[in-house]
């Protein structure tokens, strides 16, 4: 039996920012939806797309492919000090070929949030008529 200094226990916390992206395809959408993340960490409207970087991964379902895409693109920011504003996804059945372009994080850039990562809470890939929409909750 647990002692009152051996207990569990949980606490609220705003940790998450839900984002969503929207386009004519679901390309659009994803790459809306990178730029909204980005957009959290930085204005996007004051980074250069000087430097390219591709990325690619295959995955068959489109939520999971939205979580992996942007986990992948934070991961690479990270690795590399860059910060993202222009996004091209292309998709042929499940390779997903990718290109985010940036620059080096500069220190006169305004500082927002650091995120963490994208999750699989609140997970949707949606078509509503012409429109695609998709959305999830990032870790910040």
């Amino acid at each position: 039996m647990p002692t009152q200094t051996q207990t569990s226990s949980y606490f609220e916390h705003d940790a998450d920012i839900g984002i969503i992206g929207r386009g004519d395809t679901l390309e659009q959408a994803f790459e809306t939806a990178a730029q909204a993340v980005f957009g959290i960490v930085t204005p996007l409207d004051k980074v250069q797309p000087q430097t390219s970087v591709k990325i690619e991964f295959e995955e068959s379902d489109h939520e999971l492919a939205l979580v992996t895409w942007l986990n992948l693109l934070l991961g690479k920011a990270r690795e590399l000090g860059m910060v993202f504003s222009r996004f091209h996804v292309q998709r042929r059945e499940n390779l997903w070929s990718t290109e985010a372009l940036g620059e080096k994080w500069r220190e006169v850039m305004e500082r927002g949030v650091e995120v963490k990562g994208a999750t699989l809470t609140m997970l949707s890939v949606k078509q509503t008529g012409a429109m695609w929409e998709v959305r999830c909750i990032v870790d910040v």
